[in-house]
């Protein structure tokens, strides 16, 4: 949520689903040393349900491999069940779960290629 959104634009970083000339969802990607970081992905919450989170995601998976990367890792506050189902259902794995500047998060990661039981 504190994140320097000004430099992550310009580092080209963030992308954006538009529907009707309205921002529906945002997602933000870095690449790291060993796997590309899906850092933030969010639907705006009257764009829930469209399918706009699922091809998100699928963007990010291909953009890292087309980054030359064979994974991809993420993580979320534990308590957000929904997301954890959802990444689980793409086929993300949980890594372990730590907590860090208050908040308890869990980390999880997919090795890109696999197509296990997507929505």
């Amino acid at each position: 949520m504190l994140d320097n959104y000004s430099a992550l634009i310009s580092d080209g970083r963030v992308y954006v689903a538009e529907r009707d000339d309205t921002v529906q969802g945002v997602l933000v990607l870095v690449p790291q040393k060993d796997a590309m970081l899906l850092d933030n992905v969010a639907v705006a919450p009257e764009a829930q349900g469209s399918g706009i989170g699922r091809r998100m995601l699928e963007f990010a998976e291909q953009t890292a491999i087309k980054a030359g990367y064979g994974f991809i890792k993420l993580y979320t506050n534990e308590a957000m069940t929904e997301n954890i189902a959802l990444y689980t259902r793409f086929g993300y794995a949980e890594t372990h779960r730590a907590e860090e500047r208050g908040l308890r998060r869990l980390y999880m990661s997919k090795v890109l290629g696999e197509t296990r039981n997507q929505v």
